[in-house]
């Protein structure tokens, strides 16, 4: 069964119930992310995913992600080359106009590294994303991502 998700946002974060799931979804100007979710930790673990729908509605590139939970942020992208899975962290990631791109285990993803702390189910993460649009000007997205059980893949 499908969702569909409504929201009216004052500001760059809100929270809109759809189909009785509460989903995320934040804009800022000309970018929509969706589902923002971080995979849980065990104790020790010092790396994990982080995973969302970007939309731009003009050409736009994700050119870094930060947070306070982890002591480096990078961009990766997993592909199969030569038959084995690569994971490498890739500089930018280009949004083309109007479609979703997607971050998701497997593919494009945030890599939050050096983490300072166990994260939690049902914990929210903070998480900055940085925009470059076409005219070379760059906006900063504030996003909570929430905590999902360690084995969670992409839909919860």
């Amino acid at each position: 069964m499908k969702h569909s998700t409504r929201a009216v946002l004052f500001g760059s974060i809100g929270l809109a119930l759809g189909g009785g799931f509460a989903t995320s979804v934040v804009h800022a100007q000309e970018v929509t992310i969706r589902e923002p979710w971080v995979r849980g930790t065990v104790r020790g673990q010092k790396a994990t995913g982080a995973f969302m729908q970007l939309t731009a509605s003009e050409s736009s590139t994700l050119v870094s992600v930060e947070s306070p939970v982890a002591g480096s942020v990078q961009i990766h992208e997993m592909k199969m080359e030569n038959d084995v899975m690569q994971m490498r962290p890739i500089s930018r990631l280009d949004l083309p106009a109007g479609k979703a791109v997607e971050l998701k285990p497997g593919g494009y993803h945030v890599m939050l590294m050096d983490l300072k702390q166990p994260l939690k189910k049902g914990e929210a993460v903070p998480i900055k994303l940085r925009f470059e649009a076409k005219d070379k000007t760059f906006k900063t997205i504030e996003i909570q991502a929430q905590v999902r059980e360690l084995g969670a893949g992409a839909k919860h």
